[in-house]
């Protein structure tokens, strides 16, 4: 018997709320990356707790405000509705090749319907199935957990994951709907992905509106594909050490 107890544990998150939990997320998983992929040294990491785990978040600032930038834009993005895609993209300095490719897909629930004579995203891959229905309500300990067990998989991907040799970069990419507002700074990009790379699809986490999917590929690159009337932006990103 559910008592009213139990009722007050789950999480009941309103869409705004919800999306400023994923983009969160995200930013989370832009700096776990970073770190255990060794794009950038152990000393330009703090520890920090979250989720009930030690994170590591950058220390670097001119890393920390091109994330700012991302997260500003991102969160704006999320409460609107307009997010299908959120990738992390590692590259060799060297070489220009694209070694890594992080994905995670964004499902929202009862997204509400464009207007008439807006556009629409076709994109198949972007669509799950059983989209549009909402997930089981959830207590904040379950999603933690379902949280928690994706920044583990991430962390102990270092077992199964090449060895990224030489010196490294990163950049952001966002899968927008194409009747997005784009600030300047952000500009149109390829999909960078890898051609015939090993792909390693890992766990996922929902909430009442969303649910998120994290995929891992990597080898070759690939700069063809086709992906409908959503825009692929990326933020330009230039370091000093670039």
């Amino acid at each position: 018997m559910t008592t009213e107890k139990d009722k007050s544990r789950v999480h009941k998150l309103s869409l705004k709320g919800s999306s400023k939990l994923v983009a969160e997320f995200f930013e989370y998983s832009i700096n776990t990356i970073l770190f255990q992929r060794g794009v950038y040294p152990v000393e330009d990491f703090t520890a920090v707790k979250k989720y009930g785990l030690n994170m590591l978040v950058t220390s670097d600032d001119q890393v920390k405000a091109y994330i700012k930038k991302i997260m500003s834009q991102l969160t704006k993005w999320m409460v609107g509705g307009k997010i299908s895609k959120l990738v992390v993209v590692i590259t060799d300095k060297d070489s220009g090749e694209h070694v890594e490719r992080w994905q995670f897909d964004v499902q929202i629930f009862n997204k509400p319907a464009k207007e008439k004579g807006s556009k629409k995203v076709v994109d198949k891959e972007n669509t799950a199935p059983g989209e549009g229905q909402p997930a089981t309500e959830k207590t904040e300990k379950e999603i933690q957990d379902e949280i928690q067990s994706i920044f583990r998989q991430i962390t102990a991907s270092v077992t199964f994951l090449p060895m990224l040799d030489g010196n490294c970069t990163f950049n952001v990419m966002v899968y927008a709907d194409a009747d997005s507002d784009v600030p300047m700074e952000w500009g149109d990009s390829d999909a960078k992905e890898i051609a015939n790379g090993e792909k390693v699809q890992l766990r996922s986490f929902s909430t009442s509106n969303h649910r998120v999917d994290t995929l891992v590929s990597y080898r070759q690159v690939s700069l063809s594909g086709y992906y409908g009337p959503v825009l692929l932006l990326t933020l330009r990103h230039r370091l000093a050490s670039d």
